[in-house]
């Protein structure tokens, strides 16, 4: 499997919470982009994720360290216009 550099378009913030926001939150308190880049970065094939919500149970970041995540929303309302959304 070849791993291609994507790069983004363009980025904006984000206005309203939704499931997609409440991942792009967690990927980027861990220091990643979005899911493509972390997929990159550690050569994992699969994210960790709760099965009931499919919200991101853990991430490693890059000094090795591990973010675990709780099944209910992380992200509170004074904290999603943070996350950048790329395009």
């Amino acid at each position: 499997m070849a791993t291609s550099d994507v790069k983004p378009k363009s980025i904006s913030r984000a206005k309203k919470w939704s499931e997609e926001i409440e991942n792009l939150y967690r990927f980027q308190q861990a220091g990643y982009r979005d899911e493509i880049e972390y997929k990159q970065v550690k050569q994992v094939a699969m994210v960790d994720r709760w099965p009931e919500t499919g919200y991101v149970k853990k991430l490693q970041r890059r000094d090795n360290t591990f973010f675990y995540y709780n099944k209910e929303r992380e992200c509170e309302d004074k904290e999603v216009h943070k996350v950048k959304v790329y395009v």
